[in-house]
């Protein structure tokens, strides 16, 4: 067993840390946006899906002997791939579609080497199973995700930190040089097996052998419910976080975990206990989508990710109950995977190209809910039944408690219920009083019934309550659109158009609103059409470097990253230069269909498409370099941050895109990071004056609190009195944070 052992081991291990250092290759290239790291799951789950397609077919058609031979031929055409580092010609240039180009990237890159990877765990435990026929193989199962586990615990920890990418990619590089060993061990170890003849007797078939009807489509539906969820948590922590590993890792290695447990041993999943539980999980899930940016950070990733794990060890718990003989075992993993295959492929492609909004996370708990509700009754389970009203109670007390301080007093619970029961629009009482009579008539059967009696409506309570929370997302969701006027997604997130104040001539605006965040609002009024709103008012950091830019008005060129609604372009005058750089196509779509700020401002406008820091590099290449006066960075989708933006390597492009005596102002407002530190570290090295500008109390709605970074190479350009008025003082915690560079840049030592 050792020799397999550490194969799979090894395998599962490599397997996994590529994953986060791929995408963090890449990521720069695409904009930084979220849709990167789905994408990447996808082609991830694929080539898991051919791997296991290809063992299935090996296994059943090719003797022991041909499949050893096979496999070391495919282990050399992997070491030809080496090392696993992307060229500089397969960086995008702007055109074509970002989930096409990510694809080539990855099957160009690190295809074949995954590809012969992810062949690992069910052909070495296949070769086990002949090798060892006394013995079950699927405890290696479980061993193959401690190894992906651990994989993806150790790179933000131990490998992002410490190594730069091209290390990265050379150590591994060299660990699957020695994977190819071990895994060619393997192979001599089964060279000599001779086939079953074709005469032999099939083997009475074990119990396990007959499993109910549907249970092929199960093995598809669970891993596919479980692979949207992974997805779909992602999506919602790194939207309004930012795109990076950490964050990748942590939903991805607890549905890892889930396997673990499963399929280690029975005694991990209880049905009862973790039915009540994914209850409660809903129940969570939905409060969170309400609340938003009020959740504190810690309880919305707490809540999204432990959610996530409930419901992963529903489905692969679920999943290893009708899981078949050895003898299946190909075919087993081979629909398991494809299930996988399909959940990245609804995240990745279908839900965007099909949903206007990220609804994922709320239909892949729907169906779960409803599939469990399919299991009760097709299983005849009492404690599914039992644990989904146990989960419910604990539920209807848990979640409004969570509007609660520490300091106050339960008694005013009941307030609490009620403001919590307005806020998920369900205040039609007569509705809640028919699905309670409902619900008991469900389960009075559960008291009286002896032990072991089944009814069938006890299991119609699970479904009932499938039903319940189907109706509570799509009143949740109309509720969150009532006031919308345009609504979009794609590759690079969702984009929403309010109207906002429309019974009121002087306050009626459009906002427009990217993931949770406000990214612009425009009154629609002709007298107030042109006022600078939000983060760009005038006593901010970028109105008040504009006031005092040492340029004649109607002779300043300004550069934006970014573009939002285009607010900015309120300051330009007859004569400027504005070009703003945005990778978003929808976002000029509706900056122009919905917002007129381009179209009114007097200052010739210019909206380059592409990602900023990559156009820049290319008209730099070309001998462009645009001498901006001021240079505004303002690229962030909801409250995450494009890393990329702010590297040492970025901030020195900028600088050579610089005139002299120009400016750089970074806009650095964010819930959960403290970005100074990073900014005022890139100062300090490249030798830049720098001043942190806030602006948290202006007596206008409109105008919000901001913090605006502003970096010269001159001390006298930012020696105004005006800017020392609002300045903060130096970051303590700048020693604290390394360097960012495009090898090396965490946030977990800057979140507040």
């Amino acid at each position: 067993m050792p020799p397999f052992a550490l194969a799979i081991f090894l395998g599962a291990f490599l397997l996994f840390q590529v994953q986060p250092m791929i995408g963090k290759y890449i990521l720069p290239w695409f904009g930084g946006s979220p849709g990167v790291w789905t994408t990447c799951l996808l082609f991830f789950q694929v080539l898991l899906l051919f791997g296991y397609g290809y063992v299935h077919l090996v296994s059943t058609y090719l003797r022991p002997r041909t499949q050893a031979w096979l496999q070391a031929a495919l282990l050399a055409l992997a070491a030809a791939f080496l090392p696993v580092i992307p060229e500089d010609s397969l960086r995008p240039t702007g055109d074509g579609t970002p989930v096409l180009q990510i694809l080539l990237v990855l099957g160009l890159t690190v295809g074949v080497p995954y590809l012969v990877l992810s062949t690992t765990g069910p052909l070495m435990q296949r070769w086990f199973s002949l090798s060892h026929p006394e013995r079950s193989p699927y405890r290696l199962y479980s061993l193959s995700n401690v190894g992906s586990l651990l994989a993806l615990l150790s790179y933000p920890v131990v490998v992002e930190p410490f190594l730069t990418r091209r290390e990265q990619a050379l150590v591994w590089s060299a660990g699957l040089v020695a994977f190819a060993l071990v895994a060619v061990r393997c192979a001599w170890a089964i060279r000599d097996i001779a086939p079953a003849p074709a005469s032999e007797p099939t083997p009475a078939p074990t119990p396990r052998a007959s499993l109910p009807r549907g249970t092929p489509l199960l093995w598809v539906a669970l891993p596919a419910i479980a692979s949207v969820l992974l997805g779909a948590t992602t999506n919602q922590l790194s939207q309004d976080i930012a795109v990076i590993p950490f964050l990748w890792v942590l939903p991805l290695a607890l549905y890892l975990l889930s396997f673990i447990l499963c399929f280690d041993h029975p005694r991990w999943y209880h049905r009862g206990w973790f039915a009540g539980l994914l209850v409660v999980g809903c129940s969570l899930v939905l409060y969170l989508l309400h609340a938003e940016t009020d959740a504190p950070l810690a309880l919305q990733v707490a809540g999204y990710t432990g959610t996530l794990f409930i419901a992963a060890m529903v489905c692969h718990g679920e999943l290893y109950r009708l899981r078949p003989e050895p003898a299946r075992l190909t075919s087993f993993y081979l629909l398991m995977s494809a299930g996988g295959a399909l959940g990245g492929l609804c995240v990745a492609v279908i839900a965007p190209a099909l949903l206007d909004r990220y609804a994922e996370l709320q239909m892949g708990l729907w169906l779960l809910s409803y599939l469990l509700g399919i299991l009760a009754l097709q299983d005849r389970s009492r404690p599914l039944v039992m644990g989904t009203a146990i989960g419910l109670a604990i539920a209807l007390v848990g979640v409004p408690a969570l509007d609660l301080s520490w300091g106050d007093r339960w008694h005013e619970i009941l307030a609490v219920y009620q403001f919590t029961a307005e806020r998920l629009y369900l205040e039609q009482w007569p509705v809640v009083a028919a699905g309670l009579i409902a619900a008991l008539v469900c389960l009075l059967p559960l008291r009286r019934a002896e032990r072991g009696t089944w009814r069938a409506r006890q299991g119609a309570f699970v479904m009932l309550l499938s039903l319940a929370f189907g109706v509570l997302l799509i009143i949740q969701v109309r509720k969150a659109d009532e006031d919308a006027v345009a609504l979009s997604r794609n590759f690079y997130g969702t984009l929403q158009v309010r109207e906002i104040l429309a019974e009121d001539p002087s306050g009626h605006h459009y906002s427009l609103v990217h993931g949770r965040i406000t990214h612009g609002l425009q009154f629609r009024s002709a007298a107030q059409g042109l006022w600078p709103t939000t983060y760009y008012g005038e006593s901010s950091g970028i109105g008040l470097a504009l006031k005092h830019l040492d340029r004649p008005e109607g002779q300043r060129h300004v550069g934006l990253v970014g573009l939002g609604t285009g607010t900015l372009a309120a300051y330009g005058r007859a004569g400027d230069r504005l070009r703003i750089y945005e990778i978003n196509p929808e976002v000029e779509h509706i900056a122009r269909a919905h917002f007129s700020y381009l179209a009114e401002t007097p200052a010739e406008v210019a909206v380059v498409l592409g990602d900023a820091r990559l156009t820049l590099e290319r008209e730099l290449a070309t001998g462009h370099p645009q001498a901006f006066d001021l240079l505004a960075l303002d690229a962030f989708s909801s409250d995450a941050i494009p890393v990329h933006l702010l590297t040492l390597e970025a901030m020195d492009t900028y600088l050579k895109h610089l005139a002299p005596g120009g400016v750089i102002a970074v806009h650095t407002s964010n819930r959960y990071l403290d970005l100074q530190p990073v900014v005022e570290g890139l100062a300090r090295r490249l030798d830049l004056k720098v001043l942190t500008i806030t602006d948290d109390d202006s007596e206008f709605w409109w105008i919000y609190g901001t913090t605006w970074m502003l970096l010269a190479r001159e001390k006298e350009v930012l020696e105004k009195d005006e800017l020392y008025e609002r300045m903060r003082a130096p970051s303590e915690r700048v020693d604290a944070v390394p360097l960012w560079t495009d090898e090396r840049a965490s946030l977990l030592r800057i979140l507040r």
